[in-house]
């Protein structure tokens, strides 16, 4: 309660309040369409018509009330073509709407996907890059065996320059 009494009074006081951000029209239009756009009402309007002019035609005289080529019936078709047409037009420009938004959101996920899929793409080179430049168990390998050869030959070979470095020591 008081929170009513520190606001003035105002347009949403009134006898016809509006909800600042909902578009009570534009929702109820969409309802409208979608059921006029539904098997449902098609067979409604089509047992409201046969009724019209069963009555009208094999109904008894004094109560009949659209005799003459049925200008009435006319008239009630044409009045509710004439508020469903505007309705379905509105309820379109409203889902184009939604579907503008939903592209545009669909495009910016699109261009996020892409940026990180580029991103992974780079990523992956360059782990790939990383692991070539890197020593393989097998070329260590080699190379060990290589220098273990070498060495193996080194020792297996006596040198004249080696006794003459070392004087105190002598091959036995």
């Amino acid at each position: 309660m008081a929170d009513r009494l520190d606001r003035p009074k105002g347009a949403e006081r009134g006898f016809f309040r509006r909800s600042k951000g909902s578009d009570r029209a534009g929702i109820i239009s969409e309802a409208i369409a979608r059921f006029l756009g539904t098997p449902r009402f098609i067979f409604y309007l089509t047992v409201f018509v046969i009724a019209w002019i069963g009555w009208n035609t094999l109904g008894p005289e004094e109560y009949r009330f659209d005799e003459w080529g049925f200008v009435a019936l006319t008239l009630m078709l044409s009045l509710q073509a004439s508020y469903a047409a505007p309705l379905i037009l509105l309820a379109q420009n409203r889902q184009a709407d939604r579907d503008r938004v939903a592209a545009e959101q669909d495009r910016q996920q699109a261009a996020r996907s892409l940026a990180d899929t580029e991103y992974l793409a780079r990523e992956v080179a360059a782990l790939r890059q990383a692991v070539n430049e890197t020593a393989t168990r097998d070329f260590v390998r080699s190379e060990l065996r290589a220098l273990l050869e070498e060495l193996r030959d080194e020792d297996h070979e006596p040198d004249a320059d080696d006794d003459q470095r070392k004087p105190g020591r002598r091959a036995r």
